[in-house]
């Protein structure tokens, strides 16, 4: 992480771990990798707060896949945030029509 300056949220999950991203990062997520999910910062915060469920990857057990269902385009898909669960970092966010592969190791409550 660069700069404090350029933080643009630092977010708690419900396993108690922070996760965070700059401004600058946010922008090459948006840009680049999916700009679909530009100006929806405040889903990707909430799914990182209030997850509807967490599963750790199969190839990386320090990556985890935060979802959480949203209407989209008045569609039901899931918000999915991909971090670093060591490094408290999002490496990417995206809209899914599936909650992908993985172990799920939280649940919310229902």
């Amino acid at each position: 992480m660069k700069e404090d300056k350029e933080l643009l949220f630092n977010v708690a999950t419900p396993l108690g771990f922070k996760v965070s991203t700059t401004k600058s990062y946010w922008e090459y997520i948006t840009t680049i990798k999916h700009p679909h999910i530009k100006g929806m910062e405040s889903d990707v915060i909430l799914t990182l707060k209030n997850p509807d469920c967490i599963r750790r990857s199969k190839v990386d057990e320090n990556v985890y896949l935060l979802y959480r269902e949203i209407e989209y385009h008045n569609k039901n898909y899931h918000m999915c945030v991909v971090t670093n669960r060591n490094k408290g970092i999002i490496i990417t966010a995206y809209i899914t029509d599936r909650i992908k592969e993985g172990v799920q190791i939280w649940k919310k409550s229902k």
